[in-house]
């Protein structure tokens, strides 16, 4: 099966909303996910948050300080490593990607009002495509939703 490459532009909502929402859907599927962040400090943040992101809810992770990766559904790390051995790898903060092929999915989410990361998300775009990935791109909407672009 190969290996879908989405990328989801960031222009109404910060990450902070929208990979919550993402990842449960994710889980909904039953798919193992790591989440790979551009800095350690940024892999600690997230880990806090999706702990504490809404008051009714949160998503079961882990970070290499929690030890067990293999037995976490979503595994956040700013490392090319893939201990839980995940079906979906999403690339936030500019992260440098390992070899996507080993995923069912992978997710490049970037700021849209960063310019840099936009840059970076086209180069992203032109390897994947280079590589014979089928691509997705979908825009964030006003509201926090996505629409299909390409």
């Amino acid at each position: 099966m190969a290996t879908e490459v989405v990328f989801y532009h960031l222009l109404h909502k910060p990450l902070e909303m929208a990979l919550p929402q993402l990842l449960s859907k994710c889980l909904e599927r039953d798919w193992k996910v790591v989440v790979q962040t551009g800095s350690e400090e940024r892999c600690q943040a997230l880990d806090s948050h999706l702990w504490t992101f809404a008051d009714d809810s949160f998503l079961p992770h882990g970070t290499k300080a929690d030890g067990y990766a293999e037995h976490q559904p979503i595994y956040l790390t700013s490392d090319q490593d893939n201990p839980n051995r995940a079906d979906v790898r999403f690339l936030v903060d500019r992260a440098k990607p390992p070899a996507l092929s080993d995923y069912q999915r992978a997710i490049y989410m970037f700021d849209g009002n960063d310019q840099t990361a936009v840059q970076e998300a086209r180069q992203r775009w032109s390897e994947a495509k280079a590589e014979g990935f089928d691509i997705a791109y979908w825009q964030q909407t006003e509201a926090g939703g996505w629409e299909r672009k390409a």
